[in-house]
């Protein structure tokens, strides 16, 4: 095996703004105040004796409280489809974070004293302590490059995703600036648009990359090579970003293989492209997928993606057999260091949390703390504590804390991956619920009685009303309606068609509410040209007894909708709806 070398200096693709940022003066000090003893007269820091919180307190799951699903599913998975949710220990235990604890490493200091007070950066220093831990020896352990990566917690994958931004592109104004500075953000054809509503403002140039089942391409026409290579420069510089969901990407689902990484990852060594990587779905990869694909279609999924199907962590093992059966991230292909990954706490805890970390090379690590310093300075720290209350648990004997374990100390990795794993099981589940009855469901059928001079027979005739793919990962199902085999396609504009859909789906007897395609594309031509085309379905959100029920009704409204032969009094609503 060849020596790991250094991450590259990505010095030169840094903003002119984080280039002459330093470190804060204030933040820096900080580090005086742990000298044993020290009294300290220097930091504007508010009494903890006068903070109105005694403790934090709040009953919690123990880990074990959902049913994981198998990692390398032989048979058609009919069982997984008994129930939506199946909990091995419905048991709950108590969380407590005190108001002062009597550990004196601050890396294992849990308490209202140090939480509730200005902090560094970095974060909450246990929780940094053990997220820096988790992600270099359990997430990815097989980085590449020497040293392996740094982490910076965030105030979720959004806030994350800014300051990447905002330390890798330079702002440019139309009439301001020369066309020739602009720079540029390549994302998926569909993607996760409060990235590009970020990026927009900054006057990036948004570049979309075509997709396929299992998300960005790397060749081909459209693809990323193609792209990049055929640049128009009369349009600015040559993008430098790309920003990607790799794992059910959003809203697409797909869910990108090894192969196809390395493929694109070659790409951006060869054109000097940053990637940032959002990963909010990792841990809910569905090898199901591939084996209800294959028995409802004769093919799976995907032939390349594979989870669950083998140990993806080589040569070193995460120690958890869950985590070496999923896709690993662009990190673990990461030779040069040019990889900025999102992670967040929004789909394993809560979205609320406003909670998520940075994995990067330390040197840009270091400049987006000099980003923090001076803007959100740190997440709250209500909410760190409680998380590394539950995760870590007392670290010292009678200090009045408890952790998420049953035995009052905490989690620990094992029981956060257990956690993980039951988390991924009860989606698995609804995904299941879902396609099943989407996948009986697509064919609208009409009947009807033919006859000559000799005889009359029945006929039967079958038209497709939508298709998507049994998805490898994620919370969604992409749905492409097959609108031209509806009865007015040729008789008024395919998005009026489309948006009428929509409205219909949100009357009754129906009531649901669907995410149209428009909604996720990049750019106006996109939008108008093929995101009439689909919706985005989420089986993650509705309450459990209803995920049955409403994937029942979009099946009933999509054959409803396929039976008319005017649009009735839709046409004002859809109007409505395309306004709005």
């Amino acid at each position: 095996m060849a020596e790991a070398r250094e991450p590259i200096d990505l010095s030169h693709r840094y903003s002119r703004t984080v280039v002459n940022r330093k470190t804060s003066r204030v933040k820096d000090f900080y580090k005086y105040f742990q000298i044993p003893g020290i009294g300290n007269l220097a930091g504007g820091l508010p009494n903890y004796n006068y903070f109105p919180f005694d403790t934090l307190e709040a009953t919690v799951s123990l880990p074990q409280r959902w049913k994981p699903t198998p990692n390398d599913p032989v048979d058609p998975p009919t069982e997984l489809l008994s129930q939506t949710t199946v909990s091995e220990d419905t048991a709950s235990t108590r969380v407590i974070v005190p108001k002062s604890s009597d550990e004196s490493n601050i890396l294992r200091k849990i308490d209202l004293k140090s939480a509730l007070q200005y902090g560094t950066a970095q974060g909450y220093p246990p929780l940094y302590a053990f997220l820096r831990q988790f992600s270099r020896e359990n997430l990815h352990p097989n980085v590449p490059y020497a040293g392996g990566p740094e982490i910076i917690l965030t105030c979720g994958a959004t806030d994350g995703f800014s300051k990447a931004i905002d330390a890798l592109s330079n702002v440019w104004i139309e009439g301001r600036d020369w066309t020739r500075d602009r720079e540029g953000l390549l994302v998926e054809k569909y993607c996760y648009m409060n990235a590009v509503q970020t990026a927009k403002p900054r006057g990036l140039n948004i570049v979309p990359v075509a997709v396929d089942g299992e998300g960005m391409v790397a060749a081909g026409e459209g693809g990323l090579e193609d792209v990049l290579e055929n640049w128009n420069f009369s349009r600015g510089k040559r993008p430098h970003l790309i920003y990607t969901v790799t794992i059910g990407q959003n809203p697409t689902s797909g869910t990108l293989g090894v192969q196809r990484r390395k493929d694109i990852y070659a790409i951006c060594v060869k054109y000097d492209v940053i990637i940032i990587e959002d990963d909010p779905y990792w841990y809910l990869q569905y090898p199901s997928a591939n084996v209800s694909s294959q028995a409802a279609r004769g093919q799976p999924t995907s032939q390349d993606v594979q989870p669950g199907k083998q140990n993806y962590n080589t040569p070193k093992s995460s120690g958890y057999a869950f985590l070496d059966s999923l896709i690993p991230s662009y990190l673990s292909v990461d030779t040069e260091g040019r990889v900025v990954r999102l992670d967040t706490f929004s789909k394993t805890v809560a979205p609320g949390c406003r909670l998520g970390w940075i994995t990067t090379q330390p040197a840009l690590c270091e400049r987006i703390q000099r980003i923090t310093e001076t803007s959100t300075q740190q997440p709250s720290g209500f909410v760190q504590s409680m998380i590394a209350e539950l995760l870590m648990g007392p670290q010292t004997p009678g200090d009045g804390g408890r952790g998420g374990a049953k035995d009052g100390s905490g989690w620990s990795t094992a029981g956060w991956v257990r956690w993980l794993e039951g988390l991924r099981g009860n989606y698995e589940r609804r995904m299941q619920i879902m396609c099943t009855i989407l996948e009986e469901g697509k064919y609208h059928v009409k009947s009807g009685r033919r006859g000559s001079i000799s005889q009359e027979w029945s006929v039967v005739e079958k038209s497709l009303m939508y298709d998507f793919i049994w998805p490898l990962g994620g919370m969604f199902i992409w749905v492409k309606l097959n609108f031209s085999s509806h009865p007015l396609y040729k008789k008024i504009s395919h998005d009026k068609l489309s948006n009428a859909l929509w409205v219909h789906f949100t009357q009754k007897p129906f009531l649901i509410l669907l995410a149209p395609g428009q909604m996720f594309s990049p750019t106006e031509e996109i939008m108008e040209e093929e995101g009439w085309q689909y919706f985005r379905l989420c089986f993650a959100a509705v309450d459990e007894p209803d995920v049955e029920s409403t994937s029942k009704r979009f099946v009933a409204g999509c054959r409803s909708f396929w039976t008319k032969k005017s649009l009735d009094n839709i046409d004002e609503n859809a109007e409505v709806m395309m306004d709005s």
